[in-house]
This record gives C-alpha cells, sequence and structure tokens, in this order.
C-alpha cells in the first residue's frame, strides 16, 4: 500500500462514520437502559450537566451490566494475578528449551509490573462496559513518558468517538477517533503542530471554545499510518502530525459477530426489549403508587369549596357548605398487582440474557467441590466461543504491543510472537479450567494404568508425565528440572556428527 494523501485518510473517515450511523439509535438505547452516562455522545439533546439517569425506573439491567462487566476482567484479565505467559515455540530445541523457558519467565514478569503500575484494571474494566453494553469494546494503548512508574498509559475509548474500517478478511483493521479538545489539550498532545490563524482568533475570543480532531490509525506498508487531522472546517481538513507505528496503538474486541458486520452485538442487544418494558412497568407501579397514596377527589363547586387552595396533609381542615358532600374519593377502576408477576418474569429474563444467574457471585451456602467444578465447566461452556475471540482480537494485540514498547525501551529483548520461537501461554481463571479438565483426565488415566500392574505402568514415561502437568498447571520453567538432558546432549551430538561425515563425503565425492 502506498502512501496515503490526507485527502484519502479525510475521505475514508467520512464513509467509516456513514457506516457507524446504523448503530447509532441502537447504540444510544442500550447506553440509556444500561450505562446511561456512558452514552451521552450519541444524544445531541442532552444537555452538560443533566442526568440522563432520571429516566430509568428500573435497575436490573444496570446491575446486571456491572457485574457481568466484573467477571470479565475476573475470567479474562485479573489484575491481582499473572493472567498470561511467555513459553518457547515449537522450532526451539530440547538443549536451549530450559534456558530460553527461564529468560522468558523473566521477560513476563517484567511485563506483567509494567501493568500492574499502570492504569490497565481500571480502563480495562471500562472498557468491558462497553463490550457488555454495546457489543463493541475499544482500548488506546500508548507509551507512558519516560521516568513514570509503567511505560504504559492506557485510555478507554467511549465508542461515541470511534469509527471503524474493516479489511479483506471483516476483521478491524483501521481505527478513526473523533473528538473535541480545548486549545491548550490541543497543544499539549501536539506540540509541534501549525493552527491556522482562524483557528487560534476564535480560541482566543472564545476561550471556552473546543476544536475537533480526528485521529487515524490505517495499515499501511506493512505497519500503521498514523494522521492526526484538525476538523475545525470540515471541508478543508489541515494536518497536525503523521507517524508510522509497527503494532496498532487502537485494540478493538467485539462481543458477537454478525455475517458482513463490523461492529459488535451486546448481551445488551438481545435483552433490550425485556429491560424496556420492566421500565415500563415499575413506571406504571410507580404511578398507581403515588394514585393509591394521594387519590382522586371530587369536590361539588359550591363558592364555598376553592380546590386549588386544598393541600391534603395530616391535620387539614378543609371547609365546605352545609349540606354539600365536600371532597369525594374517587375509586379506582382496578388493581395493578398482576403488575408484579410480569415484572418478576422480566428481570429473570434480564439475569439470564445478563449471564447474572450464571457467572454472578454465589449467594447461597458453600459449595461443594463438585459444585465448582460444574460452575467452572459451565463457566467455559457459555463464554468459549466469546473468549476465542476476545483472545484473537484484545489479548494478542495487548500483549504484543506492550512487547513493541518495552523492547523499544531496552527493558527486554525484541521478541516475535510467531510461535517458531516464543508463544502466548494465557493462564486466566477461565483458561486454566480447560487445562485442570486436562489434568484430572491425565490423572485419571495415571491411576488406571497403576492399577493394571508393571507391564502397564512401563509404558508411561513419569519424567515426561511431571513435565506436561508443570506445563498444563503453569509452574515457572525454572522450576522444572530437565533430566533427559544428559541423553538428549549425546543425541544431538551424534546427530551432528554424522551431518559433518555426510557433508565431508559430499564434499570429496564432488571434489
Amino acid at each position: 500500500m502506498g502512501e496515503l494523501s490526507l485527502e484519502a485518510v479525510w475521505s475514508r473517515f467520512q464513509r467509516a462514520k456513514a457506516r457507524r450511523r446504523c448503530w447509532e439509535s441502537l447504540w444510544r438505547d442500550c447506553y440509556l437502559y444500561a450505562l446511561p452516562q456512558r452514552g451521552t455522545g450519541f444524544d445531541a439533546t442532552v444537555r452538560a450537566g443533566s442526568n440522563p439517569a432520571e429516566r430509568l425506573f428500573d435497575g436490573t439491567a444496570l446491575d446486571a451490566v456491572d457485574q457481568l462487566g466484573a467477571s470479565l476482567l475476573a475470567e479474562l484479565t485479573p489484575p491481582s494475578s499473572q493472567w498470561f505467559g511467555l513459553v518457547p515455540g515449537q522450532q526451539v530445541g530440547p538443549l536451549e528449551r530450559g534456558l530460553i523457558a527461564e529468560a522468558l519467565d523473566q521477560v513476563t514478569l517484567t511485563v506483567h509490573g509494567h501493568f500492574e503500575r499502570s492504569n490497565f484494571a481500571v480502563e480495562m474494566h471500562q472498557a468491558f462496559l462497553d463490550l457488555v453494553t454495546v457489543g463493541s469494546g475499544t482500548l488506546l494503548f500508548e507509551e507512558a513518558p519516560i521516568g513514570g512508574p509503567s511505560a504504559f498509559r492506557l485510555t478507554a475509548v467511549p465508542m461515541s468517538e470511534i469509527a471503524f474500517e474493516a479489511g479483506p478478511d471483516g476483521q478491524i483493521q483501521g481505527h478513526f477517533r473523533e473528538r473535541s479538545l480545548p486549545l491548550d489539550m490541543l497543544r499539549s498532545r501536539f506540540p509541534g503542530a501549525e493552527l491556522p490563524k482562524s483557528v487560534l482568533a476564535n480560541c482566543e475570543s472564545e476561550p471556552e471554545r473546543s476544536v475537533a480532531v480526528v485521529e487515524a490509525v490505517l495499515p499501511s506498508d506493512g505497519g500503521f499510518a498514523y494522521f492526526a487531522l484538525l476538523a475545525d472546517d470540515p471541508t478543508h481538513p489541515v494536518s497536525l502530525a503523521s507517524g508510522q507505528f509497527g503494532c496498532s496503538p487502537f485494540i478493538s474486541f467485539r462481543w458477537l459477530k454478525g455475517a458482513g458486520e463490523i461492529y459488535g452485538r451486546s448481551p445488551v442487544m438481545t435483552a433490550l426489549p425485556d429491560i424496556k418494558t420492566a421500565n415500563k412497568v415499575v413506571e406504571l407501579i410507580l404511578k398507581n403508587a403515588s394514585i393509591a397514596v394521594t387519590g382522586i377527589w371530587l369536590a361539588d363547586d359550591d363558592g364555598v369549596l376553592n380546590p386549588a387552595n386544598i393541600r391534603l396533609v395530616p391535620g387539614s381542615i378543609i371547609p365546605k357548605a352545609v349540606g354539600s358532600s365536600g371532597l369525594t374519593p374517587l375509586q379506582a377502576p382496578g388493581r395493578f398487582d398482576v403488575s408484579n408477576l410480569v415484572l418478576e418474569d422480566l428481570r429473570a429474563r434480564i439475569r439470564h440474557s445478563l449471564l447474572v444467574d450464571r457467572l454472578g457471585p454465589v449467594a447461597g451456602p458453600r459449595m461443594t467441590a463438585t459444585e465448582v467444578v460444574e460452575r467452572s465447566v459451565e463457566t467455559a461452556r457459555l463464554l468459549g466461543a466469546i473468549y476465542g475471540r476476545l483472545q484473537t482480537e484484545l489479548a494478542n494485540p495487548l500483549l504484543k504491543r506492550a512487547l513493541s514498547i518495552l523492547s523499544r525501551r531496552g527493558e527486554i529483548p525484541e521478541i516475535a510472537l510467531d510461535g517458531r520461537d516464543a508463544e502466548l501461554k494465557y493462564k486466566s481463571p477461565l483458561a486454566r479450567n480447560q487445562a485442570r479438565q486436562d489434568v484430572r483426565e491425565t490423572l485419571m488415566w495415571l491411576e488406571a494404568t497403576a492399577q493394571m500392574g508393571a507391564e502397564a505402568t512401563a509404558v508411561v514415561d513419569i519424567p515426561a508425565a511431571a513435565r506436561w502437568l508443570g506445563e498444563r498447571l503453569g509452574v515457572p520453567g525454572q522450576l522444572i528440572r530437565d533430566v533427559e538432558l544428559p541423553q538428549r546432549l549425546l543425541e544431538e551430538l551424534a546427530r551432528t556428527a554424522n551431518g559433518t561425515a555426510n557433508q565431508a563425503a559430499e564434499t570429496s565425492d564432488g571434489e
């Protein structure tokens, strides 16, 4: 791909924004009923400082979204534990595998330490809330200034600011972020940019004025090209900065994806009809309750009773004419008790769609070991497809970006996660569920083999089995001693000697 021009970048941004527009009304409803403060950027009628939650009457969806976002953070990227690791690849020989595993463990500790000292947990949780609510989440992974506690600086980008561009395979490749920045923040982010005189004059006359900025990261020549455009005048965008990235700083991931779609679908979208209905039912219940408390009254217009001056408070005295009935309560036409049955059914379906009844905390007594195992299997089954997608779209780009930043700083060597020299191994609780299942089956086989007698036990390679169990359980590489190193060394030397002899024979034959 050749060099991108300013006009081409602006045209692609307009097309990406037009493709996103058909999703905005659905996102607005999802945010309104599940995460109201996050979706103010989609609704131009919401004034600054207003409260979008004042139209909400039922908090079931809000609570379910919070619980599901927290569960994803704890199951996929728990901040308190090491949820990933680096292990030697398939092409690493047995002689150097132990040394390389120990070096990769040190690299893993370095990367994990930078994640712990950064704002990763805070921003990752916000991105998971967007993922659960509208089906897509985006992280901006930048390098922090030199001298800070961590080399990483992450930002959860609101979906109201981001637009995607799909590649030929349907995956997200290009990102466009549109936002408004005050003049001081604009100069701080782009210190070397030359601003037009018209923009400076407008900002000086209106100190609170913000300037529209579009940042684009697009694939180009094996990497990613970066462009920052001043979009104060949409017909004549001005370039603020440009550059090149080896790994894209924007990391976008999706919950579910339909065929031919670029934006994701969320569990809130599935439960949205029930969420709206439950909200309306609670609103009607509250209105019926207010009528039951204050009542509706009738009064004769006899010239003595003035309904405008009547206050229905305890101890009040209401005058009436002699012989008149005064105020008479109006009987309600019916009761609304059936609403409780409808509301409980709606709330149960909302919790089921948002996985609260299956992934939420246990409220009952202490579970047995069998119940713990079954709960882990159920969690893996529910999040299996979603976890595979998040591993491809979130975890892999996130760790590649982290390794790129630290290797450029010289804190770790350059590592290619291509599976040949090194590969990623995920150690999150959800990934360990499958590993524990494999370990249980292997241990059952070892127990059954031991009961068959000495002849069956002879086929078991005990050191290899112990090494495999350690790898599956995430044991550090330096704790596993390679007991077969002398024999492997002899075999390696023998193969080397045979290869040298064969080369010498071929050379002599050629001469």
